[in-house]
């Protein structure tokens, strides 16, 4: 599972941002002062590292500073600082992205994604992600097959598919779909997830007519079925 570190002194803000992500499926660790977060960088470099600017102890810019003599790997500067000067420094430290408070955890999501993707070696960039039960979705080119066969999904579709698979059973509400599954969601409605779970059902059911692979809940939502679950 892809490692996230948060390293963010705001608890409120570190609590929604951990949710997120691991209900988008990476694993998180939070620090919150920039010495711990710098020892834990150099003893174990994550995928990944959200690091704000304003920490106690050791701030972002130095522990960014430090962390690059020890790895590479991406970094995303979160801070309420938008002075340009800020921005620049942190990108010449070698911050991959740099995102200004107050945020959308969405977005924050979307950047995360996009960064993972634009950083990994090319072999991970292009090498399908092994699902189980023969599904397998390539989260950089945005497309799904089922035991063998290409899903032709729209990135909606994909979406979907992408959060309810990697939680099987669980059950999710159409707005929590809609938080988790789309990055921008101002042309999408709660109404609209009906509409694209009729159509992935569609899609994986002319491959398995004999498995119905999303339940629906009355009066919740819907749920990952993977066969031989229920």
């Amino acid at each position: 599972m892809t490692r996230i570190v948060i390293v963010e002194d705001e608890l409120d803000i570190a609590s929604v941002v951990q949710d997120y992500l691991r209900h988008a499926g990476y694993e998180t660790t939070h620090f919150a002062d920039g010495q711990s977060a710098l020892d834990h960088l150099i003893a174990s470099p994550p995928e990944l590292t959200l690091l704000d600017i304003m920490l106690p102890r050791l701030d972002g810019i130095e522990v960014l500073r430090r962390a690059r003599e020890h790895t590479s790997h991406p970094v995303i500067m979160l801070t309420a600082r938008i002075e340009e000067v800020d921005r620049l420094l942190g990108l010449e430290l070698g911050a991959d992205d740099y995102v200004c408070k107050p945020f959308s955890p969405r977005e924050l999501v979307a950047r995360v994604r996009a960064v993972l993707r634009r950083t990994a070696p090319p072999a991970e960039r292009s090498q399908a992600l092994q699902g189980m039960h023969g599904l397998m979705l390539d989260d950089v080119h945005w497309r799904a097959s089922l035991e063998g066969t290409p899903l032709n999904l729209t990135r909606r579709e994909f979406g979907l598919l992408q959060v309810l698979s990697r939680h099987p059973g669980r059950i999710f509400s159409r707005a929590r779909l809609l938080e988790l599954a789309y990055d921008d969601t101002m042309d999408v409605t709660e109404r609209a997830i009906d509409s694209h779970v009729k159509n992935l059902r569609r899609k994986l059911g002319a491959v398995t007519p004999s498995h119905d692979w999303i339940r629906s809940v009355y009066g919740v939502g819907f749920a990952w079925e993977a066969p031989g679950q229920g």
